[in-house]
């Protein structure tokens, strides 16, 4: 069964986020990799004590201009995917959705 992954992250760090997944094998579909579809969106939250945000300060509402990345890929990767996107993303709490493909 197939998965697609969605993730958000802030501009800065989209192109660095994507060539993660695709090195690791996400975003293969046929004979074309890389392949992603993006959106550009705003972002917001708040950082609670104890947190150490990437962006923003501490107990003040933050909005950031932010890319939703999908990619599908294999079943068997999904775990390689996800630590890839680890691996690159600066946020400390990362928004990561993942569904199976029927």
């Amino acid at each position: 069964m197939n998965k697609k992954v969605i993730v958000y992250v802030p501009l800065s760090h989209a192109d660095k986020v994507r060539e993660a997944i695709a090195q690791v094998g996400g975003g293969r579909l046929g004979k074309y990799t890389h392949c992603s579809f993006s959106t550009k969106g705003i972002g917001r939250f708040r950082p609670e004590k104890g947190a150490n945000p990437h962006i923003g300060k501490v107990g003040i509402i933050e909005s950031v201009e932010e890319e939703r990345i999908e990619v599908t890929c294999v079943a068997n990767i999904i775990n390689a995917v996800i630590a890839a996107i680890k691996k690159v993303h600066p946020y400390e709490e990362i928004p990561i959705d993942v569904y199976n493909l029927e």
